[in-house]
């Protein structure tokens, strides 16, 4: 049995488990002590000193967030001595802080600004002292600001300790001290894999996401452009975030409401081409199988987890499927297929996605995605950054009726929905699975040996008489165990594997609205699987529309049609 301890926090006691820290104690009473470095998905490392606090007895103030509770403590959380100690930090911090917050992307989001607020400060009395640095806007996808970095080394930490890439350290001593790539370099010139997560646990604007909104309105602004948008599974229990609406609020309809207002011509649901991708990853994953070729084979819609792989395991790379991305063949099939059938000029189509991910930026861009003749997909607008193009547009999202996308690519099923979480494309893959190969209608739908936050999971399914060895990742940490068990030969015997770069899978991805509620990714895992429950569609091989893409332009599933458009030729893959 678990020992307990007790101690006093600001005169009231508390009972908690052995090894607890001050501030987790503390938060079991509703006292939130404030802190910068720390946050809940790192260890603690008690560089800010924001969260001091004062015990009885202490030579000196203690950081709540590394100090470990003991029976008979006794802790004041907010007293003279402790918030003058915090002042005093923070007032620091803002002398070298760049005052621009009414145009940075995080006002009314930014831990620095909010802590500056709640301690009543008026006004800083030291003058800076910090060297400006330049801006890295080297990648697609991110933008660095070092001027605005306070080194509380949340993304050294996270990329270091649950990404493993190591993009972030520390550099120079003193007022030079500076969080950078290795080197100085720019993100662009290092393994980062642009998943974004550094942007999201940033608690100010040092890391933000690289903004294409203008050139989306200028497109809409444009009277020869028809401007289609697709938005993500994901992007539906999360953009209510954005606007105080309980985390996990489904919000799909008025996201296209949303959309429409704001000019968009064609508003489609990316759970089309999701519905789409397992027909695709089915079909070659029953003929890798039956050939035992390039197994386990290894499913992702995470265009992070692909720049992982072809960064670190590029050896490895012929057991990913060969399927491009939903957001990808939703791109190619609107400039081929779409356009056929809606009658558009295909050289005046602007296509852009709603993602969650920062990383789609930079896929959209790779060489191999222009396999409709044109740039597939043109722009990538994170759910962040629509949010903030709804306050643009003066748009009371919560008040805006519910609109239903338009038709053809605007149908998808529950499994497409699932598709946004961890697990989730591995479950849809298995629906259709088991009723192709085994021609029966399934007992059960919900795969609840699938599901879960473990970072490592496994299940086996049986498809009558053959058996499927499941395992999924989600976090880049994950995905090396479950790469360097590939190298070992595969012991566990795995046959289909599903990664996530995000932990959670992209209900978290990097341009998803940042929470602070620790339970965000479960609430809104929990608010996908609702909304595949209230679909009328819950399998993909039942989408009527694309049976009828087909039936009109594919001919085949795993065809030379599908080749052509659906699939990628990366360095290394075979195609079956």
């Amino acid at each position: 049995m678990s020992k307990t301890v007790t101690l006093t926090i600001d005169n009231q006691s508390v009972t908690v488990q052995a090894g607890v820290t001050i501030w987790g104690a503390a938060r079991k009473l509703g006292i939130n002590i404030p802190t910068l470095c720390h946050h809940f998905d790192v260890k603690p490392y008690s560089g800010c000193r924001v969260c001091v606090v004062e015990v009885q007895g202490a030579r000196a103030l203690a950081a709540a967030c590394s100090f470990p509770v003991t029976d008979g403590l006794v802790v004041f959380t907010n007293s003279p001595k402790v918030r003058s100690a915090r002042r005093l930090v923070v007032e620091l911090l803002l002398a070298n802080h760049p005052k621009d917050c009414l145009t940075c992307s995080r006002s009314q989001n930014c831990e620095l600004q909010a802590l500056a607020q709640n301690l009543g400060i008026k006004e800083v009395r030291f003058p800076p002292a910090k060297p400006q640095w330049d801006l890295d806007t080297s990648s697609p996808s991110l933008v660095r600001d070092p001027n605005k970095c306070i080194l509380c080394g949340r993304c050294v930490r996270f990329c270091a300790d649950k990404q493993t890439c190591n993009v972030y350290t520390f550099a120079n001593r003193g007022f030079k001290s500076t969080v950078t790539p290795a080197f100085g370099k720019g993100l662009e010139d290092v393994k980062c894999t642009l998943c974004g997560q550094c942007s999201v646990i940033c608690p100010v604007g040092a890391i933000v996401v690289k903004d294409d909104t203008a050139k989306v309105l200028e497109a809409i602004n444009d009277p020869d452009k028809i401007v289609v948008v697709q938005t993500a599974p994901a992007t539906r229990v999360a953009l209510g975030d954005y606007f105080g609406n309980k985390t996990g609020a489904i919000v799909t309809g008025q996201m296209v409401t949303a959309l429409k207002r704001i000019g968009f011509d064609r508003v489609l649901d990316t759970n089309f081409s999701a519905d789409l991708t397992i027909m695709e990853e089915a079909t070659e994953f029953l003929k890798r199988l039956g050939a035992n070729k390039h197994m386990p084979m290894i499913t992702s819609c995470s265009p992070g987890w692909i720049n992982f792989m072809e960064m670190f395991y590029p050896e490895l790379i012929q057991h990913h499927s060969t399927c491009k991305s939903p957001q990808q063949m939703f791109g190619a099939l609107v400039k081929t297929w779409y356009a056929k059938k809606e009658g558009l000029d295909p050289s005046k189509i602007v296509s852009v996605s709603i993602m969650p991910c920062t990383a789609k930026k930079y896929e959209c861009l790779r060489p191999e995605m222009k396999s409709s003749g044109y740039q597939d997909v043109d722009y990538v607008l994170t759910t962040r950054e629509l949010g903030q193009l709804i306050q643009s547009f003066g748009l009371a999202f919560n008040d805006l009726p519910s609109t239903p996308y338009d038709p053809l690519m605007g149908i998808g099923s529950g499994a497409g929905t699932i598709f946004g979480n961890t697990g989730g494309v591995m479950e849809a893959a298995m629906r259709t699975a088991y009723e192709v190969v085994t021609k029966e209608t399934l007992p059960t739908i919900e795969f609840e040996s699938i599901r879960g936050l473990g970072g490592l999971r496994e299940a086996e399914v049986d498809l009558k008489g053959t058996k499927i060895k499941l395992a999924i990742a989600h976090g880049l940490g994950n995905a090396r165990k479950v790469m360097d068990e590939i190298k070992a030969g595969n012991p566990r015997g795995w046959t289909f594997i599903e990664v996530m770069a995000c932990p959670g899978g992209c209900i978290s991805g990097g341009g998803q609205p940042i929470s602070h509620d620790i339970n965000y990714r479960s609430k809104r895992i929990q608010g996908l699987y609702t909304d595949d429950r209230n679909l009328p569609l819950r399998k993909s091989h039942e989408n009527p529309e694309v049976k009828a893409l087909l039936e009109e332009f594919l001919v085949e599933y795993g065809g030379h049609k599908s080749h052509e458009l659906l699939h990628t030729a990366l360095k290394g893959h075979e195609h079956l």
